[in-house]
């Protein structure tokens, strides 16, 4: 079974974008995409991702809610959750809330390309 990838960034041009660069980077993996993050959780119920990027900053239900929710569920709180945000000052915020990793925006893709491949070899 391949691994999958959830995206939920309420930027469409920023998930667009790291869902063409992962088609090359990673070419065995699933990547689902959310921008509206009311959605997130019960579509990740659904996907059963293995990993979730996600903004911290995002209408209705923020990331750092998000993250909360889903270390809270037993079905999803394995998820390897990378967070990011435009503001340095979201960094306490994520790891707090459960994050595993922050990256700031703009993010450096080396950096979470290595991530993402650390973390799908030890599945």
């Amino acid at each position: 079974m391949p691994n999958k990838i959830f995206i939920c960034d309420d930027t469409k041009d920023i998930v667009d974008l790291l869902v063409s660069i992962f088609k090359f980077e990673f070419k065995d993996v699933l990547v689902f995409t959310e921008t509206d993050s009311r959605n997130a959780l019960s579509r990740m119920w659904d996907d059963r991702p293995d990993v979730l990027i996600v903004d911290i900053s995002m209408p209705w239900l923020s990331g750092d809610q998000l993250i909360r929710a889903i270390r809270k569920d037993p079905v999803l709180s394995h998820i390897f959750i990378i967070c990011m945000s435009a503001n340095l000052n979201g960094e306490e915020l994520a790891l707090e809330s459960g994050a595993d990793i922050f990256l700031a925006k703009p993010f450096d893709l080396d950096q979470l390309f290595t991530t993402i491949h650390k973390v799908l070899s030890n599945l």
